[in-house]
């Protein structure tokens, strides 16, 4: 074990990066519930996904504003589609999102087919580099984040409808996707909101879900330091760890008796 790497020079941003992922994943994946399109996110993280590789193709410098501008566009247009497609063919919605997804990831391969260094890149855009994240990075994240959490909180999006909703998400998943992944953007979405989906609706649930989400990430983050593992793939499995926790003690509270029997 190295216990060495518990360093919050290394740690620290990684964490403020996960937190800020939640304050506009959480709210989302509530939303990705009720709707029943669970696999949204997927589907517009791997065409984000799939804009980056496309301008890599291309020849466009990494990481320069170009790349953004090619994943936002992607992401865009793909939530555009799915707009449209939920209103002309609303009870196929959930299979032509699988269809996308599928379709973007055997694309974004397609495209990697001829780099040498391809394997690496699929890694980074699935599993994600959250310990690399810079303060440049996090100061464009925090930017992003800041206005779509006030435009959710303000009722903004909801005004637009599904417009709204769609190109918010796109912009969010855009934004999260080249930090912390494909695997991460799906679990920080939908793991909080489902292991608090019991839960009466309204601020106790999305602070429990926000709470969930951050222990998550801190201890992902800390034992993948001290057993030297991929930091994206470990948080996904305390992220789950802790919905499984959370879910079992609102089982226990909910069906408690609510009072000891009497004695005769």
């Amino acid at each position: 074990m190295n216990y060495s790497g518990l360093e919050w020079n290394i740690l620290g941003p990684a964490l403020i990066a996960g937190l800020l992922v939640l304050a506009t994943h959480v709210p989302l994946g509530m939303q990705v519930l009720d709707r029943g399109i669970v696999f949204i996110d997927l589907a517009i993280a791997q065409i984000a996904g799939l804009g980056v590789i496309a301008a890599d193709a291309l020849g466009v410098p990494e990481g320069g504003i170009a790349v953004q501008i090619a994943a936002v566009t992607a992401a865009l247009l793909g939530a555009w589609l799915l707009t449209w497609t939920e209103r002309r063919m609303p009870h196929e919605q959930e299979a032509l999102i699988g269809v996308m997804f599928i379709v973007a990831a055997s694309a974004g391969i397609l495209m990697l087919a001829g780099n040498p260094h391809g394997g690496e890149h699929l890694k980074d855009l699935l599993v994600g580099q959250i310990l690399w994240v810079g303060p440049r990075q996090l100061v464009v994240l925090g930017a992003i984040t800041a206005v779509l959490v006030i435009a959710l909180w303000r009722g903004w999006i909801a005004r637009l409808g599904r417009l709204g909703f769609y190109t918010a998400f796109a912009i969010a998943v855009t934004a999260s996707v080249q930090l912390v992944g494909v695997y991460l953007v799906f679990s920080s979405l939908i793991i909080p909101a489902l292991a608090t989906r019991r839960m009466e609706g309204g601020p106790r649930r999305v602070c429990m879900a926000y709470a969930l989400g951050a222990v998550g990430y801190a201890l992902g983050l800390a034992l993948s330091a001290v057993l030297d593992l991929p930091s994206g793939a470990v948080i996904v499995c305390t992220l789950a760890v802790c919905a499984i926790i959370t879910g079992a003690a609102q089982s226990r509270v909910r069906y408690a008796p609510s009072a000891r029997p009497s004695a005769d």
